[in-house]
């Protein structure tokens, strides 16, 4: 067999491979997302590590709009899956300074905001999955591995929640590229 013929031989059977390859690592729509957010599709995705130890895994899906700088007057979803256990009292409170770093907070509102973190953030271990939906100009619903948690009527608390990602002022500049997936300047 010459070496022409080999070669198209080789690239005939790799393409059905790398497309299954491509299938099996396409990440599944979330039901609660596909229900929430009909023809949502993957906007973008990324990890994050911290001391080099993955924490989680996140996604952002979006509807038929990409999500860039104007992300918290659209819908969404941001999926988190957690790569390790870490307590639900420790995420609220991360969460809420890394809200902070967005400007000031009221000490009323951090407090309500820490409330309403901690009832709706539980413990989690490898695999677990917490979702946030966004609700423009109302606020956010959250499910914890699918399951509905609750939800935080106040679009102060949404646009600062989701800011923690997606906001300018994140401290994780690259996962927020990578959610955006070039949506944003």
């Amino acid at each position: 067999m010459n070496r022409r013929r080999l070669l198209g031989l080789a690239a005939a059977l790799a393409a059905p491979a790398a497309a299954r390859l491509a299938r099996a690592q396409a990440p599944a729509l979330p039901p609660e997302v596909a229900q929430a957010l009909p023809g949502a599709r993957l906007q973008g995705q990324g990890s994050l590590r911290y001391f080099g130890f993955l924490v989680y895994d996140a996604r952002l899906w979006t509807s038929a709009q990409p999500v860039g700088e104007d992300w918290a007057a659209l819908p969404f979803a941001l999926e988190l899956r957690y790569a390790r256990s870490l307590q639900g009292e420790k995420i609220a409170e991360r969460s809420l300074s890394e809200m902070r770093r967005q400007g000031p907070i009221a000490p009323a509102d951090a407090a309500r905001w820490l409330a309403d973190l901690r009832r709706l953030i539980p413990d989690v271990k490898e695999g677990d999955r917490i979702t946030g939906l966004n609700l423009p100009g109302r606020g956010a619903r959250f499910y914890v591995d699918g399951r509905v948690a609750g939800e935080v009527d106040d679009p102060a608390f949404a646009r600062r929640f989701f800011g923690i990602w997606l906001a300018p002022q994140t401290s994780e500049p690259g996962l927020r590229q990578s959610l955006l997936g070039g949506a944003a300047p």
